[in-house]
């Protein structure tokens, strides 16, 4: 996704890391490179809000039960296999 605007920081950068944002797992620097972003571009502070929404109705929905072990494992594994295949 791109908003066809000149940022610092470009867009797929951005909602490639939106979750670590959201997680507060990025560095001071890098969330503030975010934050800067969301505040001029508005597709990706849409993308954003609905990331933001769809995290608060999976802790709503699954708050009481933690998820196995065994799944975890399966989907980290899984999202750093996506990454590396969009990265390469």
């Amino acid at each position: 996704m791109s908003c066809g605007q000149p940022h610092e920081t470009d867009c797929s950068e951005v909602l490639d890391r939106v979750y670590e944002y959201l997680d507060n797992e990025l560095e001071a620097l890098d969330c503030a490179k975010i934050k800067q972003h969301l505040d001029e571009c508005g597709p990706c502070l849409q993308q954003y809000d609905l990331d933001l929404a769809l995290k608060a109705l999976i802790r709503r929905s699954c708050a009481c039960e933690p998820a196995p072990q065994e799944l975890r494992t399966k989907i980290m594994t899984r999202i750093t296999t996506v990454r590396i295949e969009l990265e390469g």
